[in-house]
Formats: C-alpha cells, sequence, structure tokens
C-alpha cells in the first residue's frame, strides 16, 4: 500500500477498508472459503510507517518501494501516492505481473494514462482504479431509480461540490498546500472531473462534449509551514456535459465544484436528476424522489411569501440493502475479480477517460468553447 502515511491512503483504504476486511478474517468468496489480505506499508518516511504498523498491528513495513513492488510475496500494488509518481509504480508492477490497484487520476496526461491501460491489456493482470462515489448509498439508490425506469426519459443532471478550504492564514487549510499547486499536479478540474466522468457513465451513460469555465479564486494561500504562496491551480470548475445514454437519450449535465464555496445543502456533494416521470435528489448517503403523479403545481407570485414546503414534498428512497464503507466494498470487490482473473469493471481505461474530461475541460475553458470527448481506442 504506497502513500498510506497521506490522508486517503491511511483513513479511507488502510483503516475503513483493509483493516477491517482482514479483521473479519478476509473477503468471502463465491464458493465460501475466505481470502485473507495481509498489508505492507509503504512511504518515504519510515518513522510514520513504524508507527502507523505498530498502531494496526501491521507486520510489515518499507521505505523501498521498487523492492516491494517487484517481490516475488507481493500479489496486489495499490497506490494513493502523488500523481505524478503513479504511472512509474504502476507500469513496474503491472511489468512484474502484479495486479494493481490505485487512486486516480492515474496519470497527469491522457497520453499517459492511455499507456497504462495499454500496458494492461498486454500483461493480462487485473486492474482497477477507485470509482467510490459509485458505491456510496445515495449514488447506489440513484443507480436503482435508473435501472428501474422511475425518470422515464431523463432530462438533465445538476451536481453541486464543494466547501470553504481555509486560505491557511488565520486558520488551518483542510487539503494539502499542493492541492492549489498546478505545477506540484494539483487544481479542482484535474482533481473532480475524472469522479464526474465516471459519476456521469454510472448513472447515465457516456460524456460526449464539456463545456468548462476553471477559476482561481483564492490567489493567494499559506502553506503548512504557515509561509504564503500563490495559488496557481484552478480552485473551482464549472462544467456542462452532453450526455448521451444507452438508449441514445440526450442529457444535459451541470455540475459546480468549488474549494471556495460555503455549503447550504444537506450534504458537501449532492446531484438532482430530473426526468419526464419523476426526479431524485441523491448525495453520499441519502436519495430523495419525487414522482409525477405527487408533484405539486407551484406558481411564481413574486408579490406574496412562499409558503409552501417544498422539501416536504420528497420522499426518501430506501436503501433495501446493507450498504457499507464504498471503499471497503470496492476492494473486495477488485479482490474477487483478482482471484477469478478477471477484469474489474472499473479498470485503467475508464480511468483515462476520467484523465481526458480533465484535460479537455482545462483546454474548453482556456479556449472558451465546447469540446468534443472523443472516443478513446487501444
Amino acid at each position: 500500500m504506497n502513500g498510506v502515511t497521506g490522508r486517503m491512503g491511511y483513513r479511507q483504504h488502510l483503516v475503513r477498508s483493509i483493516l477491517p476486511i482482514r479483521d473479519a478474517g478476509g473477503v468471502e468468496l463465491p464458493d465460501g472459503s475466505r481470502l485473507q489480505v495481509e498489508p505492507v506499508l509503504v512511504g518515504r518516511n519510515e518513522e510514520k510507517l513504524r508507527a502507523l504498523a505498530k498502531e494496526h498491528d501491521v507486520a510489515e513495513y518499507t521505505t523501498d518501494l521498487d523492492g516491494i513492488v517487484t517481490d516475488p510475496g507481493t500479489d496486489v500494488v495499490f497506490d494513493a501516492a502523488m500523481t505524478n509518481l503513479r504511472p512509474a509504480t504502476l507500469s513496474k508492477a503491472m511489468r512484474a505481473g502484479k495486479h494493481v490497484y490505485t487512486e486516480k487520476p492515474t496519470a497527469e496526461t491522457l497520453a499517459e494514462a492511455v499507456d497504462l491501460a495499454r500496458l494492461r491489456e498486454e500483461t493480462g493482470v487485473t486492474a482497477g482504479v477507485v470509482h467510490d462515489k459509485l458505491y456510496l448509498p445515495g449514488l447506489v439508490k440513484l443507480r436503482r431509480l435508473v435501472d428501474e425506469g422511475f425518470f422515464g426519459r431523463i432530462l438533465s443532471l445538476r451536481g453541486e461540490f464543494g466547501y470553504w478550504v481555509f486560505e491557511g492564514e488565520h486558520q488551518a487549510a483542510q487539503r494539502p498546500s499542493w492541492n492549489y499547486r498546478s505545477q506540484d499536479g494539483g487544481g479542482m478540474t484535474t482533481d473532480m472531473f475524472c469522479h464526474w466522468n465516471y459519476v456521469l457513465e454510472g448513472i447515465l451513460g457516456s460524456v460526449r462534449t464539456v463545456n468548462a469555465q476553471t477559476v482561481t479564486h483564492i490567489p493567494t494561500r499559506w502553506d503548512e509551514q504557515g509561509e504564503p504562496y500563490d495559488a496557481t491551480a484552478d480552485d473551482a470548475a464549472y462544467g456542462i456535459f452532453e450526455v448521451e445514454t444507452p438508449g441514445g437519450d440526450p442529457v444535459v449535465a451541470q455540475i459546480n465544484s468549488s474549494w471556495a464555496v460555503r455549503v447550504y445543502r444537506d450534504e458537501l456533494v449532492e446531484f438532482q436528476v430530473d426526468g419526464t416521470h419523476g426526479s431524485a435528489v441523491a448525495g453520499l448517503r441519502r436519495c430523495v424522489s419525487q414522482q409525477r403523479a405527487n408533484t405539486p403545481k407551484p406558481v411564481w407570485n413574486p408579490d406574496l411569501p412562499v409558503t409552501e414546503p417544498f422539501r416536504d414534498q420528497w420522499s426518501e428512497v430506501p436503501a433495501n440493502a446493507d450498504l457499507d464503507n464504498g471503499f471497503k466494498l470496492q476492494w473486495e470487490e477488485f479482490l474477487r475479480d483478482v482471484v477469478a482473473g478477471r477484469p474489474h469493471r472499473y479498470d485503467l481505461l475508464s480511468a483515462a477517460r476520467g484523465v481526458q474530461l480533465a484535460e479537455l475541460g482545462l483546454r474548453s475553458s482556456a479556449e472558451g468553447r465546447r469540446l468534443d470527448v472523443p472516443e478513446i481506442s487501444l
């Protein structure tokens, strides 16, 4: 597990996924047997690794990434380190015959991301890319509504994501400073458009065009040492995407992403899907819906106060299943695919499409125009 001392690698992948799987006796396989996991912690700071290993009863840790990647005892290489280092790590692992599971984006450029997808085909290993949001209870419920035909013909999707990230001058920032330096791989578009690509694909269909506006709202921030620095990366991205459903219907999707916005909604990310037969709003955990037959008839009258309880007119969508932590669920699915020797449904080609959308989003903003999203072929 490379990059396990970082926020995502530690919290979501080690503490909330791999350790619970280990402590539960492994992943249950279709034949009733169990596959156990034994993590190896990898990073650059040996002192931090030693402390984590001791705290969580992990037997092995190392700062020798190359050595553990090629070690015959290693079956899976997971990477959550910096994006600019990821292609080399994943390439070395696949060439060594290791299965790979990775955070995204998988690369800083589309060319590198496509090369990784080609290498996976050449080596035949199982590769998975974290698509955590599709495993969240709210989006699982939303996808179920799509599958059941609840919406009729889907018309649009509107997404709102983000929160206020403190500049670091008076209150410490909640995100690392490299996120706001383009030279270090930071930027809202680079970070989030790869998410939005798989969310749109997983809920609606293929993304055909993108029209984006990227902005650096906060030009100066303060780093972990309290020193000011120039924020060279975009901290907000406003995108309009044309999506085509598997049935060929066009859907307009609009997603706002910002680290310079204060939250006035129920969750940090929310998606509203509107269709001819109904609408739904999904967050990380909740999903509410409103059918056509139950849709009220609002009347616009600015001269009178609004008395309708709009939020009360929606119905909660039940889970109807035990929806565990999304990161853990995808880990379990990936490990089952490894044992079965089959491809993971969210692979390096899916990740390449995310990198492509981020590149096109930045280019769309720079050129001030809508761009087509061509199909990637290997």
